[in-house]
């Protein structure tokens, strides 16, 4: 994908990706870009469908409800973080927001099979430590850091 910022440190991994909102077409082309490199480099398969899972969801948080974003994936000897930053309108009430099912997405994204609600509880439950910061009229940073047994 271009502008992807790929980092190889003394601390780890660090792959950065641009996310346009309202693409379908690219949908799930970065979760599935960041299951092959995890695969690559040998992280456990549980560990892979854990970040799979927040990187889809937050990829399509992205491309439902905002005008563009980025997605960060960090691997570190200890733990693997997705930071999911956006350029949307923010999230009014987060703990409703955080509730199964709850959806502000619009019909027509509805009517493509997605938007049914489940993307920040299931990001939630996939996560170590979760942490979702958003304001109306200020986008939405959602981060999730998953531990690596050791």
């Amino acid at each position: 994908m271009a502008g992807d910022d790929k980092r190889n440190n003394a601390s780890g991994l660090k792959l950065s990706f641009p996310i346009l909102g309202k693409n379908f077409a690219a949908a799930g082309e970065v979760s599935s870009r960041i299951k092959a490199t995890l695969q690559k480099i040998g992280v456990a398969p549980q560990i892979i469908r854990r970040v799979a899972i927040v990187a889809y969801e937050a990829e399509m948080n992205i491309v439902i409800h905002a005008d563009r974003g980025e997605l960060t994936l960090t691997v570190q000897p200890d733990c693997i973080e997705v930071v999911a930053v956006d350029e949307g309108d923010g999230i009014a009430d987060l703990d409703l927001a955080m509730q199964e099912g709850y959806s502000t997405a619009p019909d027509y994204i509805r009517e493509m099979g997605f938007g049914a609600g489940m993307g920040l509880p299931n990001i939630k439950r996939c996560a170590d430590e979760f942490v979702l910061r958003s304001k109306p009229g200020e986008g939405t940073t959602v981060y999730v850091r998953i531990n690596l047994p050791g």
